[in-house]
């Protein structure tokens, strides 16, 4: 969510250098705080290069000139958040090891983790270098979510009766509609990365642009349209979810109804950012849920799987 606050602010490049910013292990808060002698000004003239930019233009001054304080600290704190769910993932990966014998799989899940964090951390860092190449960002919102999967894994499989839908009263039938559900709202997930590529390149493009009239360029887009249409499909899709679901008495509603629930939510934002403008709160929100719902209907799929037992002496049928 910080990250996507970050994108909608244009702030990506609050902090050019990486892991300093400005060249300090605390940004500044004015210009006449940087020191030139911390920039690399070489790297600048290269990046000014891969953008077609005579890297001579590129002067210690003309790159203090960009320094934009709101935007400096709106980076910084992304990148501050990163800490404590560094600390939390590595104490999650200490604490598995207590339990390897027992849950091999949460000390699979937890290296995984930390793994991701690992990457998503180096992204950030290209991310930077690449002067925010889209390609780039997209990926490294694809590992968060990807990392954001594994952390609900880990705190659903790592209890020692892991939560589980009533087996009686499952269908197969209802499980491939929750996948069909999980797989549309990823698919759409990365439509609407792609589409934020989008906007972003329209900020740099029409700045003196209102937003309301964005939409008409992204109209454009085949990509823009399929993510429009498609959420129609995953409404649907969740409509049936919701009533199948309850039919079947799975023990979860309250769940189910979350689901719902953010469909309806994420329906209407995306009226907003399609019929008002595409307003960065909105931008920030819809972002925010979509992580939201790919949580839910994830933690729903893992309560209805099945599989082999472990220690605790369940039923073999009711095993996870």
């Amino acid at each position: 969510m910080v990250g996507a606050v970050v994108r909608v602010t244009g702030a990506g490049m609050g902090c050019p250098d990486w892991p300093r910013c400005w060249g300090c292990l605390i940004p500044p808060t004015s210009a006449d705080q940087i020191d030139p002698a911390k920039l690399d000004i070489d790297k600048y003239r290269l990046k000014a290069k891969q953008y077609g930019i005579d890297p001579e233009s590129i002067t210690t001054e003309s790159v203090i000139a960009n320094y934009n304080p709101v935007h400096t600290w709106t980076e910084f704190i992304n990148r501050l958040t990163s800490l404590p769910l560094g600390l939390l993932v590595l104490a999650a990966l200490i604490a598995s090891f207590w339990h390897r014998k027992k849950r091999p799989a949460v000390l699979v899940a937890s290296s995984l983790a930390f793994i991701l964090l690992l990457a998503n951390a180096l992204m950030g860092r290209e991310i930077v270098r690449s002067g925010l190449k889209p390609g780039v960002i997209t990926i490294h919102m694809a590992l968060a979510i990807l990392m954001l999967c594994v952390l609900v894994y880990i705190s659903w499989r790592a209890c020692d009766n892991p939560w589980r839908l009533a087996r009686k009263y499952l269908t197969s039938g209802l499980t491939r509609l929750a996948v069909l559900l999980f797989s549309l709202v990823l698919l759409e997930g990365v439509l609407g990365s792609q589409i934020r590529e989008k906007t972003d390149l329209l900020k740099k493009t029409h700045p003196n642009e209102p937003r309301s009239e964005w939409v008409a360029e992204l109209e454009q887009s085949p990509s823009y349209l399929v993510h429009r249409s498609g959420s129609w499909a995953i409404l649907i899709v969740a409509g049936l979810f919701f009533y199948k679901a309850g039919q079947q008495q799975t023990g979860a509603r309250g769940l189910e109804g979350l689901v719902l629930g953010l469909v309806l939510a994420q329906m209407f934002l995306g009226l907003i950012l399609a019929q008002v403008g595409i307003l960065p709160i909105a931008q920030v929100l819809h972002i925010a849920l979509s992580s939201l719902l790919v949580a839910s209907v994830f933690l729903w799929l893992l309560a209805a799987s099945r599989g082999r037992c472990d220690e605790g002496g369940l039923v073999a049928n009711d095993c996870v």
